[in-house]
């Protein structure tokens, strides 16, 4: 049958969702109104993926999520069905069936669209924007845990409040202080790393069917937290040098968006760092459309090349920008310790959200962070961490730059751990994903960090767990896919390399 589907409804304005999610709502909107009845055969996903324009995993996330809802039913052989709209039942009514709340099934949903891992360990880790396992600093950490136990033993074992270890909060202030940021003890939140203070920073400031600015391509959790929150994403094109500003001012001038969310230090998932000049043609848009910004500095510890830049947070002076950062990446996951800066009553309100959802973070890890911070140890730890990084990111780039087709662009990030690489047309990375797979070779697909899933010619390569041998190995495999689909006549014609 002829299923008359179209793509990006509503594009442009940044108020849809996933591709997948459009085609399934269409597919949905259908069968309400009749035009699709129970029995009725639906295309098969490779003709509707090429009717679309998208990738066959598109429609086959849409028929999958339909079939979840128990909307379509798939038969072995013979295709995908119509099975109606199904009368709830009374068993089903008083509780047969549990009803999950809309937050909870829009990110089931998202969880869906990502993409899956295998969950044995095997393969060249060039996914992950995580620290090295090899290079936790364990003794060290345990010393400090061991200190301060012994001198604050049960003082530490309570509640400690929504605002964190006071010891902590000093010692983040102080490093503050020396980047530039000037802010007391006082203006500190603690938190359980950065997506937890993403979540908190954007509930300041906009509630469910709100709007928020981002940057596109940006970070995949942040883009999950606004659907968890019921938020609606607005993007703003990512340029060379940072989010295009004319662009950001046409959004920013919008009533409904509340808020922008940026990542202007080695960004998620591009590596870029934004100049001075921007920073402050961004600050002067944001004061003069009267709209706050937050600001996320996870990796702001990590620079290992180049010269720092001040932070938006050390060059406001209005108090609208929330500054986030944490010590998962600097450091390790497992020590839950984030933070957001932010003044005046921005900060009450940070406190009783925080306290709304839970009653305070781990005083003891952050009281031995504090002590570890303090002894010099995490110094010592950023010294080594750096120099592998950069070390790494050179071993990426060389085998970048031997192994990508021509037309393939790169970025060179001044620290953190992503590298950001685009393809030349018309390549989508989410059809290379399974045969990276197969080759033992772990990306992450450019999809992820579009707010509306669309197909995507970049992959995010991080130097953060492989060492430089496996860089090179896993860079090697994948050009070697890139040369055989060449080969196989599934690529176009390609201009010459060039690396940002």
């Amino acid at each position: 049958m002829e299923l008359s589907i179209q793509r990006s409804i509503g594009a442009g304005r940044g108020e849809v969702g996933p591709v997948y999610r459009q085609i399934a709502e269409q597919i949905r909107a259908r069968v309400q109104e009749g035009t699709l009845r129970e029995g009725d055969r639906l295309p098969p996903i490779r003709d509707l993926a090429r009717q679309l324009r998208v990738n066959r995993d598109t429609v086959s996330l849409a028929y999958e999520s339909l079939a979840a809802e128990g909307l379509l039913e798939s038969q072995v052989g013979r295709g995908t069905f119509v099975r109606g709209l199904r009368p709830r039942t009374a068993r089903e009514d008083s509780g047969g069936e549990v009803r999950l709340s809309s937050a909870a099934e829009r990110l089931l949903d998202y969880e869906r669209s990502r993409p899956h891992y295998p969950a044995d360990g095997q393969g060249i880790p060039l996914h992950a924007v995580v620290p090295d396992p090899a290079l936790f600093p364990v003794d060290a950490f345990r010393r400090a845990v061991n200190r301060v136990l012994t001198d604050r033993g049960a003082s530490l074992l309570g509640y400690g409040g929504p605002q964190g270890h006071a010891g902590m909060r000093q010692v983040l202030a102080e490093r503050f202080g020396l980047g530039g940021v000037r802010v007391g003890a006082d203006s500190i939140v603690l938190c359980q790393g950065a997506s937890q203070g993403i979540a908190l920073a954007l509930r300041l400031f906009a509630e469910s069917g709100d709007s928020v600015a981002i940057e596109e391509p940006t970070y995949q959790n942040a883009l999950g937290t606004l659907v968890g929150l019921g938020l609606r994403a607005v993007p703003v094109p990512m340029r060379r040098d940072g989010p295009d500003l004319a662009a950001l001012d046409r959004v920013l001038a919008r009533p409904e968006v509340k808020v922008f969310y940026t990542i202007p230090t080695f960004h998620n998932p591009m590596g870029i760092s934004t100049s001075l000049a921007h920073r402050q043609a961004l600050l002067e848009i944001a004061s003069r459309h009267g709209k706050p910004v937050i600001e996320d500095a996870y990796e702001m510890d990590l620079r290992f090349a180049g010269r720092s830049v001040l932070p938006l947070a050390a060059l406001d002076e209005s108090g609208r920008v929330v500054l986030l950062t944490s010590f998962s990446k600097s450091l390790f996951p497992g020590v839950r310790c984030g933070a957001v800066v932010a003044r005046g009553r921005l900060v009450d309100a940070l406190l009783v959200l925080r306290h709304a959802s839970d009653l305070g973070g781990a005083l003891p890890l952050q009281a031995a962070l504090a002590d570890f911070i303090r002894n010099g140890a995490y110094d010592r730890h950023l010294a080594t961490l750096r120099r592998v990084l950069r070390r790494r990111r050179d071993a990426l780039l060389k085998a970048l730059s031997a192994e990508m087709p021509e037309g393939a662009t790169w970025t060179t990030p001044e620290g953190g751990y992503q590298v950001w690489v685009e393809l030349p047309e018309p390549v989508d990375t989410r059809d290379l994903f399974n045969e990276a797979l197969r080759a033992g070779v772990k990306f992450a697909p450019g999809y992820q960090f579009q707010h509306d899933g669309r197909a995507s010619r970049a992959l995010r390569l991080s130097i953060g767990v492989a060492d430089e041998a496996a860089l090179r190995d896993g860079v090697v495999r994948l050009g070697r896919i890139l040369r055989e689909r060449r080969a196989a006549g599934r690529e176009g014609p390609h201009e010459a390399a060039v690396h940002m």
